[in-house]
């Protein structure tokens, strides 16, 4: 397990449904809930306006025991909102412009250090947003895990290729495979191709209700599926979910079909919840007993104890 945690980088919002129910959302902040539930304690990096929305996910990091120290406030630019609508199952996004996260200053202490960075695309849409990641990334020693949301009309396909080249692992759905790569015969075929133009280390694509495939540069190829009898409730953030799970076996060094089917067991129980976040630890129970996560991060804390001692 690497000593140094994981920055989370990018959107913090509530996603406002049909019937006025707001839930926490923004694809890095999932993630970094999730991971927090996971014990790791990531590093999120974010920007809230100074309203009652801000306060209620400053006020919600706080009882999850996440740090709120890299999550900035703005006067000038509202907490974000994005309105979900569902159809044919699937969730559809609006996204409004000049939130506050598309105004996230490079203030992160500049000799701190990561094990990874993870990043989507939509923070990236303004260029404040996108210079602060472009420092951060510059003086980060460690891997970069790029996850790929394609929300019109909030990406260039010039800009996601620059951010996918920096990357050493990635993961998208599979239209937006198909929106930045060139359609081969298969869907493995079309991912080798995009593996290799843009020198990714592991390439994950999600399927939806058919699960998802990973292929790495050292030639595995892995698929995993969720179960067929799963009580949906919805699909809101199970990308996200899925995600996390990745980047928690990155941290703990699993092999890759490993994090592939956590990720899938992980991501197949969260679409039994309403909204991409989960409020209540006894629902994260099962797996950090499956997969000994409090052994791990004893484990952890016994050794940096250690360590201290001896410097």
């Amino acid at each position: 397990m690497s000593n140094n945690p994981i920055a989370i980088f990018g959107e913090a919002l509530f996603d406002q449904f049909p019937d006025s129910q707001q839930i926490l959302g923004g694809a890095p902040f999932n993630v970094a809930w999730h991971l927090q539930a996971f014990k790791l304690r990531p590093c999120f990096i974010s920007r809230v306006g100074r309203d009652a929305s801000g306060d209620k996910i400053s006020q919600a990091m706080r009882a999850w025991g996440m740090a709120v120290e890299n999550l900035q406030t703005d006067s000038d630019h509202p907490t974000g909102t994005v309105q979900v609508t569902m159809k044919d199952g699937e969730p559809r996004y609006e996204i409004l412009a000049d939130q506050a996260y598309d105004f996230i200053a490079d203030r992160l202490d500049r000799d701190r250090q990561f094990s990874v960075i993870y990043h989507g695309t939509l923070a990236l849409r303004n260029r404040t947003s996108e210079q602060a990641l472009r420092n951060l990334t510059a003086r980060h020693q460690g891997k970069i895990f790029i996850d790929v949301n394609l929300r019109a009309p909030w990406w260039h396909k010039e800009s996601v290729n620059q951010w996918l080249g920096k990357a050493h692992w990635a993961k998208l759905n599979d239209d937006e495979l198909m929106s930045l790569a060139p359609r081969q015969n298969t869907l493995q075929e079309t991912m080798r191709l995009f593996l290799a133009q843009h020198e990714l280390e592991v390439l994950v694509v999600t399927c939806g209700s058919q699960g998802a495939l990973a292929i790495s540069q050292s030639g595995e190829c892995i698929e995993v599926a969720p179960v067929s009898d799963l009580a949906i409730v919805d699909t809101v953030g199970a990308g996200d979910a899925f995600a996390a799970v990745l980047l928690l076996g990155m941290q703990h060094d699993w092999p890759l079909q490993l994090t592939m089917e956590r990720a899938q067991w992980f991501a197949s129980a969260v679409v039994t919840q309403r909204g991409a976040t989960v409020q209540d630890l006894s629902f994260y129970r099962p797996f950090i007993c499956a997969w000994n996560l409090d052994a791990i991060k004893n484990k952890f804390v016994h050794e940096r104890h250690e360590k201290h001692e001896n410097i």
